[in-house]
């Protein structure tokens, strides 16, 4: 564009008034830079009152499309350097404090001594300095141990020290690690384990829950070590007293599901197993739920031996398991979905396990071979809501009552 006619500031003062438009397109930005630079020179910028140097400046702004702040750096650094132009990005710099020969050195201490932790390392780095006098590791003397890892991960330590390897996750091919599907059926369990605590070195019993997603059923036992020994037995017992056949196995990452063992056993009674997702804390909230709700309302906090267990799972499973699927009343919950599209729980029904189970469609497809619902419904008659957990109350005194007496 051809603006050498623009001259004085009357004729900026009618171009601004009359609503010019007239904008650069196409341009490359030092070709911008140039005329910013020569409208400046043109209009003796620096010699302006302030009333002018406001016309300047709108008129490049408008002409450019540059921002006010832009125009306002261009026109600062045209009156220290009488030039406009574009400065050459240089990038922030911090000086070395190690060299490439600490690198090479720090490859020859981790070959000698079979690649250590990054502390390790740095452990005989100083003394390197400081005990034995040697003055080549006077900076790695106080390097860190985040510095240490950084140089083994550098193409230059791996090819001075080709026998370092990261440390790689281990991957263990068990389980199917996401929530477990029942699409509405009994039979997919979430389990999980709770300790009686380990006070003066003395070891405390195991509690194995499992609940089932849909019903809640929850089956209660305890062994005094979570060892195949012991754990694989229960397991096999504690699935057998639920009513109906299971399809799936949910825990959390815990080795004590999480092995070969408890896989083999799995994979024999055909049962789907899964394992909890990293970051989603709620993929087994419901049996933790359970823990405190019922485990440790009825069991404690407290200390067992585990010259104890085979009397705890005993109550769990003439007493406890009984009481809490026939005759003790859940929270079922009800999911609302909102205007908004954000979803809601609300509790606004109590059912037992038992009552909910026979609410499933079809529920006698589900049942374990040889079960009715008929022969629940007979068990579930034997004793009231109270009068169970009155005899549960009862069997849970003399238990604890043992259990202090054979601790004194």
């Amino acid at each position: 564009m051809d603006d050498t006619e623009v001259t004085s500031l009357e004729q900026v003062r009618a171009w601004l008034a009359g609503g010019g438009e007239v904008r650069f397109a196409g341009l490359r930005r030092v070709e911008v830079y140039a005329w910013v630079e020569r409208t400046l020179v043109r209009h003796e910028y620096g010699q302006l009152a302030r009333p002018g140097k406001g016309l300047v400046r709108q008129y490049v702004g408008r002409m450019t499309g540059l921002s006010r702040a832009q125009v306002a750096r261009l026109i600062a650094g045209h009156r220290k350097t009488g030039r406009v132009e574009a400065l050459a990005y240089q990038r922030t710099k911090f000086a070395s404090r190690y060299t490439a020969a600490d690198g090479t050195l720090l490859a020859y201490v981790d070959k000698a001594h079979g690649n250590l932790s990054g502390p390790a390392t740095r452990r005989i780095l100083d003394r390197e300095h400081n005990e034995y006098g040697q003055a080549a590791y006077e900076r790695l003397a106080k390097i860190s141990s985040a510095q240490i890892y950084r140089f083994r991960n550098s193409a230059a330590y791996r090819k001075a020290n080709a026998t370092y390897q990261p440390t790689r996750p281990a991957v263990i091919p068990i389980g199917a690690r996401r929530k477990p599907r029942p699409q509405g059926a009994p039979g997919f369990l979430r389990i999980d384990t709770v300790h009686q605590g380990d006070p003066d070195g003395g070891k405390g019993i195991y509690q194995i829950n499992a609940v089932d997603e849909v019903t809640p059923w929850e089956i209660v036992g305890a062994v005094p070590q979570i060892s195949e020994l012991w754990l694989i037995p229960l397991l096999e017992t504690m699935l057998g007293q639920f009513p109906f056949r299971i399809r799936g196995f949910h825990s959390d990452n815990g080795s004590e599901f999480i092995n070969y063992t408890v896989q083999r056993l799995l994979n024999k009674l055909m049962i789907e197993q899964t394992k909890s997702r990293a970051h989603r804390s709620g993929d087994n909230g419901l049996v933790e739920a359970k823990n405190a709700a019922v485990v440790r309302k009825h069991i404690g906090f407290g200390h067992i031996a585990t010259q104890h267990a085979a009397a705890v799972d005993a109550f769990h499973r003439q007493y406890l398991n009984p009481y809490l699927n026939f005759h003790r009343p859940c929270a079922v919950p009800q999911i609302i979905i909102e205007a908004n599209g954000k979803r809601r729980t609300v509790y606004r029904r109590w059912a037992t396990p038992f009552e909910l189970l026979r609410e499933v469609p079809q529920c006698e497809n589900f049942l374990r071979p040889g079960l009715t619902m008929a022969a629940l419904e007979r068990f579930a008659a034997i004793q009231s809501d109270t009068e169970a957990a009155l005899d549960m109350q009862r069997a849970k005194r003399r238990l604890m009552l043992g259990i202090a007496k054979l601790s004194a």
